[in-house]
């Protein structure tokens, strides 16, 4: 499938470069509102059209599927105008800045009858994907206790992407979304959500403490910093059992399930990106792995936990 990427940033860059691992991929057009920064993006990884305007890239016919790599606050815009031109879509995490604009940009995916997913790349990760069947099968007994983090310290500047409140910045959305997504993937909707953290002058959240409370008492306890290196881990702790998923947990290659260490070469988002390819030739809207209900139900924890934290990116 040939496909466009919208924006030249570091994730941009990182996801193309492990697209044109993945046999049948063809990237074929970028674009970024610098023109000369498209040019130079696409000599680098042999990309033949670049253009100065997404709106461009999206009136090519010949562009199949578009990844959206722009900054948060841009992906509800970006993502419906990609759909709108006929364009099936891998839209980066955090999915949206509201739950709001996460449902619109599903109904506009549903009413297109064209594929949609939010780019959680883990999910694809075969260890992450062995630590959901261990848990499914009851490998460590009922979940008890899940914790989950990631976190580094980033020099505050208003104008950078993690901090500026008008680019989606803050901390629970830019890395909260991985324990986030994390919890959510094991021990599903939690009935609780208390969030306690702190705020940068830009009025986003500068670090962030979640607890997901569930039935019968099970819990995770989830933390993301922009301002503290505290690393990038998760632990489960069963009735039977315990996993434990070293750093980075967010792409995992050493897991240890009931003692027993597994791991995997680091082939960072080629998993992804083929599962993408498939769903697409498959004719699906949507991924089994990464519905459009999943990608739903965390945006809902992730806005609770903001408007907890007295961060609210609505106008």
């Amino acid at each position: 499938m040939k496909w466009g990427v919208i924006a030249t940033g570091g994730i941009a860059q990182a996801v193309t470069a492990d697209m044109l691992k993945v046999e049948g991929v063809t990237v074929l057009a970028v674009s970024s509102r610098d023109v000369t920064r498209a040019q130079a993006f696409a000599d680098r990884f042999g990309i033949e059209r670049a253009y100065g305007d997404y709106h461009d890239l999206l009136a090519d016919p010949d562009v199949d599927v578009v990844y959206v790599a722009t900054p948060h606050g841009q992906h509800h815009e970006v993502t419906l105008a990609a759909l709108d031109a006929g364009k099936h879509v891998l839209c980066e995490k955090a999915f949206a800045l509201t739950v709001a604009d996460a449902e619109e940009m599903v109904e506009r995916a549903r009413s297109r009858n064209l594929f949609l997913m939010e780019a959680m790349w883990t999910r694809f990760n075969p260890l992450i994907r062995k630590v959901h069947e261990a848990v499914t099968n009851g490998e460590i007994g009922e979940i008890r206790s899940l914790r989950a983090s990631f976190g580094f310290a980033h020099a505050f500047d208003p104008a950078d992407r993690l901090w500026a409140k008008q680019a989606g910045g803050g901390a629970l959305l830019d890395l909260g979304v991985y324990p986030v997504a994390f919890a959510h993937m094991l021990l599903g909707v939690p009935q609780e959500v208390h969030a306690w953290g702190g705020k940068a002058p830009s009025d986003v959240d500068s670090d962030a403490g979640l607890l997901l409370g569930y039935p019968g008492g099970a819990h995770a306890l989830l933390s993301c910093s922009l301002v503290a290196n505290i690393g990038c881990e998760a632990q489960i702790a069963g009735t039977k059992g315990t996993i434990e998923i070293a750093d980075p947990m967010f792409n995992a290659q050493s897991a240890t399930i009931n003692g027993v260490v597994h791991t995997i070469e680091n082939e960072g988002y080629t998993h992804q990106i083929r599962a993408v390819e498939e769903c697409v030739a498959a004719g699906l809207t949507e991924s089994p792995l990464i519905t459009w209900q999943n990608t739903l139900e965390v945006m809902r924890t992730l806005q609770e936990a903001l408007r907890q934290l007295g961060v609210s990116y609505t106008a």
